[in-house]
């Protein structure tokens, strides 16, 4: 008797639903994507009880001829693609032609469309019952398509049963809605559930100018998410060389590449301070199609760096252009995860991106340093403690500006024996530099030396998004400060006022209040520092161990750790060969300590492989470092004179990424007159 058979093409229809059609949103995910292919200009969907009992999709796109309406319906028939070559290069968001008869076997399924050209007004109607053909009709409608999907799953009561609630399921919906929505701006979306409006979003102008395509998509995140929360545009480019197969030391199961790709990636990030418990609002795409790769993920908290607190996930939108014929989109059934070709050097490009973004945000355009520039020496131990501390006797008198201010930005004295309206000197730092305004007095020309971000939605937790008019101004010069570009709170002046709890340190700007944690300050002062003597080859410091241990490791991890002792070294980890797959422990860098010799070499090996290979010494010891610099920094509690504060504040200006400490934690937190009057009732 023979066991094996053929199944019947109804069965085969519902294994295949079962692969591509987890749950409803993957109906909705399937037939929107059909109608972006089909450019549609306007899409609309419809849901009730979680898209249980209904799913509608009508858009306007180009439709389908008679013909073409019944043979969508034969699985793997598709007008994407035609040879198998051309999956190597999948410029659509749908290919396999498997989602309609897998869908149409799992339901009650209802294909309505119209040729967009068609001289006919007549158009196709067709009815389908769990795999099965009831009726077709030509009925007149508009042009565009329109797709019923009801009572999902009604023939698989199994499946059925494993759906969750209808929130839900809902929310799995209206979360790819979302993820189409912003990848497809120029697309009105309309989403209705259970008879109710949830949204309903225009067209957006879009060009192939950046700018036109950032400011569409900001505007489609507000819509989104509500808020205005402050995000760094990116835009970012290169060329990955092609692949050099003369080196075989490091194997790579990448196919070869024969030619160089072109990259680039835009969208917006987070600024330091905004960020998720949760990747939730991580919203990543290659060539506009929503993905998954955990190799993009880890690539962005490697591009955040010191910027984010342990335990957080940075946000973002960002979209990765890239040769379709560089990634496989053909590696999941519901088309969730890519792979990369070339995944190493995709993964370093988007870190570098973001690092960049970032940099030139907190320096103002210049993160690259120019020959003839020199930084000045940061100081490697606490600030030189004066005999007079902040708070207890300091002379009333007026300080000046902080060190290295340009000239236009230094304060004019004050004259204290001057009556005046303004508010009088501060005991205890700098006396207000503001001028009153008279209403005929034109306003000052813009002062050298500030510099204005060419970014109008950046922002920090040192930055405010609107710049308060100054008490006295005219109100021509608080209309002119509102327009202006928020700028970077290290670029603007700031007058000393105090320190409180001897460890927060109050200073005044023109914006607000301004709070500055000494300890965080200085603990990024020595992290770069101590970083900047590391990229120059320094050696860092380490301690032997009284007792040597040796490591055995699995066949894999030695040779990948082979290939990392001399970086390793520099770093102050003393780790050499002691057989084929065993090492010897030797030496640390000092607060280190490694109770479990084999334990702590694991998770040395497991973090090298996780910043991948072409990241610098400097890198991979910065948790070292990290531990290092926060023994050495400033405590609560340390007195600082004046003095010493201003050093302080001017050695953090020089800083690559001065807004956080090296554990992401914030060194400046700012708050605006705005903010300031809405909390005392004055503003609403």
């Amino acid at each position: 008797m023979n066991r094996i058979r053929l199944l019947s093409e109804q069965v085969a229809n519902q294994i295949a639903a079962g692969e591509v059609i987890e749950r409803p949103a993957s109906v909705v995910k399937e037939l929107v994507e059909n109608s972006l292919d089909a450019q549609a200009a306007r899409v609309t969907v419809e849901i009730q009880a979680g898209g249980r009992s209904l799913i509608r999709v009508i858009d306007d796109g180009t439709g389908m001829s008679r013909d073409d309406a019944l043979l969508c319906l034969e699985r793997h028939a598709t007008s994407k693609i035609e040879r198998a070559e051309d999956l190597a290069a999948v410029a659509t968001m749908g290919f396999r032609g498997e989602a309609l008869p897998s869908i149409a076997s799992v339901s009650r399924f209802t294909l309505t469309t119209r040729e967009r050209d068609a001289e006919s007004p007549e158009g196709t109607q067709i009815v389908i019952s769990g795999g099965k053909i009831l009726e077709v009709r030509a009925p007149r409608i508009a042009s565009g398509t329109t797709l019923e999907v009801r009572q999902l799953f009604f023939n698989l009561p199994a499946r059925r049963k494993f759906l969750r609630t209808e929130e839900t399921e809902s929310a799995h919906i209206q979360h790819y809605l979302t993820l189409a929505a912003l990848a497809f701006p120029e697309v009105a979306f309309t989403f209705q559930k259970d008879g109710r409006l949830v949204w309903q979003l225009p067209a957006l102008k879009t060009s192939p100018d950046l700018s036109a395509r950032l400011a569409a998509l900001r505007e489609r995140l507000r819509a989104l998410s509500g808020d205005d929360r402050r995000l760094l545009p990116v835009d970012f480019s290169a060329e990955i060389a092609a692949a050099d197969q003369s080196d075989e030391s490091i194997p790579s199961p990448d196919p070869p590449s024969s030619s160089d790709s072109s990259l680039r990636l835009w969208g917006f990030i987070g600024a330091p301070g905004v960020s998720r418990s949760t990747r939730e609002d991580q919203h990543i795409f290659v060539n506009r199609r929503p993905i998954e790769n955990r190799g993009l993920n880890f690539a962005l908290l490697e591009g955040y760096h010191t910027a984010l607190m342990k335990g957080r996930y940075p946000v973002c939108c960002l979209f990765l252009e890239i040769d379709p014929a560089a990634v496989d989109v053909n590696i999941h059934p519901a088309k969730r995860e890519v792979k990369f070709h070339r995944e190493r050097e995709v993964r370093g490009f988007v870190a570098q991106a973001v690092r960049q973004t970032l940099l030139e945000f907190h320096s103002g355009e210049s993160a690259r340093s120019k020959p003839g520039d020199q930084r000045p020496d940061v100081r490697g131990q606490k600030p030189e403690i004066g005999r007079k501390v902040l708070g207890q006797s300091l002379p009333s008198t007026a300080q000046g500006a902080l060190p290295n201010f340009p000239p236009a930005l230094k304060p004019p004295p004050v004259e204290l024996s001057k009556p005046s309206v303004e508010q009088p000197s501060l005991r205890m730092g700098f006396g207000i530099t503001r001028r009153s305004q008279s209403a005929g007095e034109p306003p000052a020309a813009p002062q050298p030396g500030f510099t204005e971000p060419e970014r109008g939605d950046a922002g920090a937790p040192a930055l405010s998004h609107h710049v308060a008019p100054v008490r006295g101004s005219s109100a021509a010069e608080a209309g002119r400060s509102a327009s202006f570009e928020p700028v970077p709170l290290l670029k603007v002046p700031l007058r000393l006022v105090g320190v409180i709890g001897r460890l927060y340190v109050v200073l005044e700007s023109d914006r607000g209040l301004v709070l500055l944690d000494q300890h965080a300050a200085h603990e990024r002062i020595l992290f770069e520092q101590m970083l900047n003597r590391l990229e120059q080859n320094h050696q860092a410091p380490s301690q032997r161990l009284l007792l040597p241990e040796t490591v055995e490791l699995s066949a894999r991890d030695a040779n990948f750790l082979r290939g990392q002792l001399s970086t390793l070294t520099r770093l102050g980890v003393g780790l050499s060969e002691f057989g084929e797959r065993t090492f010897l422990l030797d030496a640390l860098p000092p607060f280190v300590k490694a109770a479990d010799a084999r334990r702590f070499v694991l998770e040395l090996v497991d973090e090298l492989k996780a910043v991948g290979q072409e990241v610098n010494s400097a890198r991979l010891g910065e948790h070292t470092v990290a531990k290092t610099v926060c023994r050495h920094a400033v405590k609560a509690n340390d007195p600082l004179a004046g003095r010493e504060l201003e050093n302080l504040v001017e050695d953090l200006r020089h800083c690559a990424m001065p807004y956080t400490c090296p554990h992401g934690r914030p060194t400046l937190i700012e708050m605006n007159f705005r903010e300031l009057e809405k909390k005392f009732g004055r503003t609403q």
